[in-house]
């Protein structure tokens, strides 16, 4: 399996792959979303460690089936060679209703077959009013490509 773009990536390739992974998030497929990672993908997201495609897909069920109506957003921060680093920010509710904002960084790192290898997530949550909401559903394609508020 490959995954074009592949590296070394240019600022074009990097803001494909960006994108791309933007798109498959906002799926919530997890099914799908695993097919962008190797079968030996090491991911740290959070606090939890996660190996392998067939756990991120165990991984992604559960963070869906608690992250509700989840809608994200990422920005190509920087990259090099077979690296890409994201800035990202997501938006969901819990099971009680409250509303989230989470803003986080990845440093994703890539195989030859542009498959991702590696990916680490540093992450922070807070709690917003429904009425803050800036996120909804899948970026429209006439947003590609623009920068996230800070906060």
């Amino acid at each position: 399996m490959v995954r074009p773009p592949f590296p070394p990536f240019d600022p074009d390739t990097a803001a494909q792959k960006v994108q791309a992974a933007e798109d498959a998030w906002n799926t919530r497929d997890p099914e799908r979303v695993a097919l962008a990672y190797t079968e030996d993908s090491v991911w740290r997201n959070r606090d939890r460690h996660v190996v392998g495609r067939a756990r991120i897909v165990e991984f992604l069920r559960e963070k869906w089936a608690r992250e509700l109506d989840y809608a994200l957003r990422k920005e190509l921060w920087g990259f090099r060679g077979n690296r890409i680093g994201v800035r990202f920010q997501y938006e969901c509710r819990d099971s009680g209703g409250q509303w989230w904002r989470s803003y986080g960084n990845e440093l994703w790192e890539f195989s030859e077959d542009g498959l991702m290898r590696r990916r680490e997530a540093s992450i922070n949550d807070v709690p917003i009013a429904e009425a803050r909401r800036r996120i909804f559903g899948p970026r429209p394609e006439s947003e590609h490509g623009v920068p996230l508020p800070v906060y």
